[in-house]
């Protein structure tokens, strides 16, 4: 099983396949591994993909399921993660790439944008999350409990006041749209898009449509796309037509 070392991080990935590389972010929240992909996801993505591309995935720093592990960095939670993602392409050697982000992948996408707009050449948000004005705690009640007390459990040097500072700077810091860039941002991004949006309470339709109409460069799959399942081949369609089209040629 592959790492990546970096001083008191250690993030666990795997790689399947060949062709342009394709950082593919699971779902899960700060649970999120590499075992969504596989099993837990609306399809296989590596299966998915591997024909095509060189298909990267990582399990997320201190995610319970998990091999990866490193500190809780409470003044900057969404550019920790934003660190090991960039990290681990950087170990592999890789400067360019595709992305497809689950679920956290939507923000963890958006704020890869911002931080590294040039290495990114084209994206799909797939059920991103996002923000409900009527339900703003959602994230941070849903880490409190089916995170931090397990994490707290094997990592006895981590406090359940760390995890409340952590997921307060994360979820209650600014707590709207897509957690990590403003509506300004979106609109001013040029990278090639492509959402397939949700409408469950952590995945907000609103939002994500909201994100297609600003962004310039944005399209949007079919709604619904996973169910029935017979919709999902239909979905992965676009999305392999899409990131085709954008992959730069050799």
């Amino acid at each position: 099983m592959p790492f990546y070392e970096k001083g008191d991080v250690r993030i666990h990935y795997e790689e399947v396949g060949s062709g342009f590389p394709l950082l593919m972010i699971p779902g899960g929240g700060l649970n999120s591994d590499i075992s969504f992909l596989n099993e837990k996801g609306p399809f296989n993505a590596f299966e998915s993909f591997k024909d095509e591309f060189r298909c990267i995935s990582m399990d997320l720093r201190n995610a319970n399921g998990g091999q990866s592990t490193g500190p809780l960095e409470v003044d900057r939670p969404w550019d920790s993660y934003t660190d090991d993602q960039l990290g681990l392409m950087d170990h592999l050697g890789i400067d360019k790439f595709l992305v497809m982000g689950f679920c956290i992948g939507g923000p963890f996408i958006w704020n890869m944008l911002r931080r590294a707009p040039n290495r990114v050449v084209a994206a799909v948000l797939a059920q991103p999350s996002g923000s409900r004005p009527e339900m703003r705690d959602l994230f941070y009640n849903n880490n409190m409990t089916g995170w931090g007390p397990a994490l707290c459990a094997k990592r006895p040097e981590i406090t359940m006041a760390t995890v409340d500072a952590f997921l307060t700077r994360m979820y209650r810091t600014d707590p709207d749209f897509v957690f990590t860039v403003s509506r300004d941002f979106v609109r001013q991004c040029k990278t090639p898009l492509l959402v397939l949006p949700d409408d469950v309470p952590a995945h907000p339709y609103a939002v994500a449509m909201e994100s297609v109409r600003l962004a310039p460069n944005a399209q949007v799959s079919l709604y619904p796309w996973k169910d029935p399942k017979d919709l999902i081949p239909l979905a992965l369609r676009h999305v392999r037509t899409f990131l085709r089209a954008n992959t730069p040629v050799r």
